[in-house]
């Protein structure tokens, strides 16, 4: 999983649609954190969703499975936002900061909700639940679109990334870049997981380790502002790519399982 919210969205839907179990969405979720609560940002989605204010004594996630059943909800949708691409977050407001602070959410469409993940202490992460003015216009990336457009910015940023000469410049870089990948918490994902969402996750993974290992200054000494200026224009379609990639393998996931038969019935 690249990140808190994919874990959340895609074992929530696989649930909601029948192909897992509940504690498998808790187990999931202790990858990325020893314990989860949850509160509402406003009476709105106190009232909804039954969950006490922020500040207030937090709800569990099964309480907030609990309540998106009781509400219909069948998928829930990852948003990867960042300056300048704000896709998904509807018309701004508090659930659009906190999205873009955190550079990730959870959207239902459907009910017009929003949920953003935030570390908040050693081992806890606390789940906050917005209401929207109205339904988060998502756009939809297909998978070999997606694919494509990795495959096609990488082509067209290998210039970039020899100007930047990572490998003779950072002594070891092959043993940083196994380390970083090695870091990235192993979440397990549900049965019925599209093959080609994990195969395209995997690659953007990687190309993901390469940016944040070529996005560090030279051993011994730190780029000039206008160098860094140009390193990060010259990378930055990258980590678009990245984004776009990633946020369309989970979705296609949410979609496989929000579509197919509720086995749980």
């Amino acid at each position: 999983m690249c990140c808190t919210s994919a874990t959340f969205a895609v074992w929530s839907s696989a649930w909601l649609n029948g192909a897992a179990a509940s504690d498998d969405v808790l187990d999931a979720l202790l990858a990325w954190g020893e314990a989860h609560d949850v509160v509402a940002a406003d009476a709105a989605a106190a009232e909804a969703f039954d969950l006490p204010l922020a500040f207030n004594r937090a709800a569990t996630p099964v309480q907030l499975l609990m309540a998106l059943r009781s509400h219909g909800a069948k998928s829930l949708r990852l948003v990867l936002p960042a300056p300048g691409d704000v896709r998904g977050l509807g018309a701004g407001g508090p659930f659009a900061e906190a999205a873009l602070r955190a550079g990730e959410a959870v959207v239902i469409s459907e009910l017009a909700f929003g949920i953003v993940p935030e570390p908040v202490a050693e081992g806890l992460m606390r789940w906050t639940v917005f209401s929207l003015a109205a339904p988060a216009a998502l756009e939809f990336v297909g998978m070999g679109e997606a694919e494509h457009g990795l495959t096609d910015t990488i082509r067209a940023s290998a210039g970039a990334l020899q100007s930047l000469n990572v490998e003779s410049n950072r002594p070891g870089v092959r043993a940083e870049l196994s380390a970083r990948l090695r870091s990235v918490p192993q979440c397990e994902w549900p049965a019925g997981t599209p093959g080609r969402s994990l195969r395209v996750l995997q690659r953007a993974q990687e190309i993901d380790a390469i940016l944040a290992i070529a996005s560090i200054d030279d051993p011994g000494g730190a780029l000039s502002a206008s160098a860094a200026a140009q390193r990060a224009q010259a990378l930055r379609p990258l980590f678009d790519a990245v984004r776009t990639a990633r946020t369309a393998s989970v979705n296609e996931a949410v979609r496989v399982f929000s579509e197919q038969p509720d086995r749980s019935s």
